[in-house]
């Protein structure tokens, strides 16, 4: 498929995306052009999707940007790590806003989300850019890029809130790159989203300082955040991150009553340490997390690890069996399509109360948020 954007205007776009193959689309649009769709010169790029950062200072060198704990300090014209956030001329700007380069509609099993507003979609944006470097990138066509690199829709948050409605969309995820790189944006679609009924999703690296978290997270609904390893060495070598920060971030979303998922990708060599996967869990349970679903993922060779082989199931059926036995309630098994640990079991009775196929809800036994055979509380956002 040519990397080149058919002529179409933006609701031609949103419906090819939501055909369901916009986003393996959108990942071949990667490079096609140095600037956006209708962008023109790179000043009026520089302008017309720019916005003042929020959380930096002023530092010797020019300005210190704050919301992540990269803590990037740059001189003028230069670019944070995340590829997005710009000091021009002493003021840190945002070049993502409102120029997405992933649109699409999900099914917000894919996010995952297995234990909220099930059998729904979710409007799914996403700008370029991450402040993570992970070897294992699925998406780094984007991830990996500037906004100046990746061809673009123009959809500012309150355009995204309307066509998140005419998709009749129950939700907006924030998604596919890191959607806290592009936190302006994510920040002030959701609160317009919020205005409107919508509720708002985060699918994110978790890499983000406690005060613009506690921020986002005033007008958040759920999120799943990617627990890459416990190892804070392995973390840093696979991805260039912080896991005390990540580990933050998870009690920062359960304390503030956000719904909280959490996305292990088992790596063979790098992150099956089944013995760091048991004080993890022990971790979790200790810290009130429990209840939140934990979802152990098959990795399959891609970007910098093209040359490991995929999970072996059984490792991935080992990080379950640890984390059950270490008093996590619910967990799954992830990009293994068929397998049984993708269904809902009941924590109490042991009865299947989700039986999916895939990101399909083939039937569900939940009454008002309770088990249909033994009435016990089943964590999670039903309706």
């Amino acid at each position: 498929m040519s990397g080149h954007l058919p002529a179409m205007n933006k609701r031609e776009f949103l419906r090819f995306c939501a055909a369901g193959v916009g986003y393996a689309f959108l990942r071949d649009m990667t490079k096609a052009s140095p600037f956006p769709v209708n962008a023109g010169s790179r000043e009026e790029f520089d302008w017309k999707w720019k916005k003042e950062a929020l959380f930096y200072r002023k530092s010797a060198r020019g300005v210190k940007c704050l919301k992540c704990p990269n803590f990037c300090d740059l001189a003028d014209g230069e670019t944070g790590k995340c590829r997005n956030r710009e000091n021009h001329g002493g003021t840190l700007y945002s070049i993502a806003y409102g120029n997405p380069c992933a649109v699409h509609v999900d099914p917000i099993e894919k996010k995952p989300l297995f234990h909220f507003l099930p059998a729904t979609r979710a409007f799914s944006i996403a700008a370029a850019g991450c402040n993570l470097r992970c070897l294992n990138c699925q998406n780094w066509q984007i991830s990996q890029f500037s906004p100046r690199e990746t061809r673009n829709e123009e959809l500012f948050p309150d355009d995204v809130v309307r066509e998140a409605r005419q998709e009749k969309c129950a939700s907006i995820a924030y998604t596919y790159s890191e959607p806290t790189s592009f936190y302006e944006y994510t920040l002030d679609t959701a609160v317009a989203a919020r205005r409107k009924g919508i509720r708002n999703i985060l699918k994110s690296n978790g890499t983000i300082n406690e005060e613009p978290l506690r921020r986002l997270a005033s007008v958040l609904d759920a999120a799943n955040i990617d627990l890459k390893t416990f190892d804070a060495a392995v973390y840093k070598k696979l991805s260039e991150g912080f896991l005390s920060t990540v580990l933050r971030t998870l009690e920062v979303l359960k304390s503030v009553g956000v719904w909280l998922e959490i996305t292990y990708l088992v790596i063979p060599t790098w992150t099956d340490d089944f013995e760091k996967i048991r004080s993890m869990c022990s971790w979790l349970v200790a810290k009130g997390l429990a209840d939140c679903p934990l979802h152990f993922t098959r990795f399959m060779p891609l970007y910098k690890l093209n040359r490991l082989p995929p999970t072996p199931v059984g490792s991935l059926e080992r990080a379950r069996k640890i984390a059950f036995e270490a008093g996590v309630r619910y967990v799954y098994v992830g990009n293994v399509p068929g397998h049984e640990a993708e269904n809902t079991y009941c924590h109490a009775c042991g009865k299947k109360i989700v039986e999916r196929r895939g990101f399909t809800i083939v039937s569900m036994r939940i009454e008002k948020g309770k088990c249909a055979f033994c009435s016990a509380p089943i964590p999670g956002v039903w309706s």
